[in-house]
């Protein structure tokens, strides 16, 4: 199997940029993941991040995941679980309006510095959208104007804890989906591995390493290139030793943005066909609500059909 694709960011400046442009539209057609190293997010920041992180599972949500897990009889399972994960998360919305001030147990300085992070990331997926913008021939700014909305983009992060989990073989961390939104950027533990993309037919791990950002595509721009970038199916697998931290920051379209692919890209076609339906993304997500853990290929008809008959949805 080929190396999982690693983008060196600051190859972007050099005489190495147009290889490096490469590898990028290489990773968005056959992988759907890659890896950044020199992203710009300072180490420090990365750091305090993870400590903060660490620190306040261990204060706040330790003792609530073993309650969990003992109210629902998980240490002992003897078949496998499909209905739920082995994880612990809670969530924070930066676009349109941060909820950071109203999350509670947070301390003072961990909302300083997951606002310092996020504002950090927001300008990353900003950069990285205008990269794949100039990779599929659109005009740069083009994807961020598609995710607009009337009140700018949808920007949240999911913090979760993967704790030792005495059954993974039973149970996932957590079960394989493709993501419904836009663009993911993911610092996950770069000692507790979990991460897998499925890659012809095989699950391949994604490498920790330290201060990467691990970017896949989601659902929205598979549509908006009208299926040249695909959103991949991926899960974490639990393991029996080790707390494995991820912060997953999902750069999404507004909630009334409409989607539908770029007409540059479907003239492109040989046989110039428009492969998915157009929709407004809150619309989506409310069908991907139920649907998660389930093929997206059904998702996507079943907006075909809600397009073919706007009535029935009114």
């Amino acid at each position: 199997m080929e190396n999982f694709p690693v983008i060196n960011m600051e190859k972007l400046n050099g005489e190495e940029r147009k290889a490096t442009m490469e590898i990028i539209n290489d990773a968005c057609e056959n992988w759907g993941f890659f890896e950044l190293v020199n992203h710009g997010i300072p180490h420090d920041l990365m750091n305090t991040v993870e400590r903060l992180t660490k620190e306040h599972y261990k204060k706040c949500l330790e003792q609530r995941f073993k309650e969990l897990v003992a109210s629902n009889a998980l240490e002992g399972v003897k078949a496998e679980i499909t209905d739920m994960d082995w994880e612990s998360t809670f969530f924070l919305r930066h676009l349109p309006v941060s909820n950071i001030s109203e999350v509670p147990d947070l301390n003072d300085e961990y909302r300083r510095v997951m606002k310092e992070f996020a504002k950090r990331l927001e300008t990353l997926a900003e950069e990285l959208l205008d990269l794949l913008c100039e990779n599929l021939g659109l005009e740069k700014g083009y994807l961020k104007k598609a995710f607009y909305g009337s009140k700018g983009p949808n920007f949240g992060t999911k913090v979760s804890s993967y704790p030792p989990c005495p059954q993974p073989d039973l149970i996932k961390g957590l079960r394989a989906h493709t993501d419904a939104g836009g663009l993911i950027l993911l610092f996950q533990d770069d000692k507790v591995s979990g991460l897998q993309l499925l890659k012809d037919d095989q699950w391949i791990d994604v490498p920790p390493m330290q201060h990467s950002i691990v970017i896949n595509l989601g659902d929205q721009l598979e549509v908006i290139t009208n299926g040249r970038y695909k959103s991949i199916l991926h899960r974490v697998i639990a393991q029996k030793d080790g707390n494995r931290m991820s912060i997953a920051s999902f750069y999404n379209p507004g909630s009334d943005a409409v989607i539908y692919p770029a007409a540059a890209l479907v003239e492109k076609e040989e046989e110039k066909k428009q492969m998915y339906p157009k929709f407004m993304f809150d619309d989506y997500m409310k069908l991907y609500a139920g649907l998660k853990f389930q093929a997206k290929e059904p998702r996507f008809e079943a907006m075909k059909a809600m397009e073919a008959n706007p009535i029935a949805t009114a």
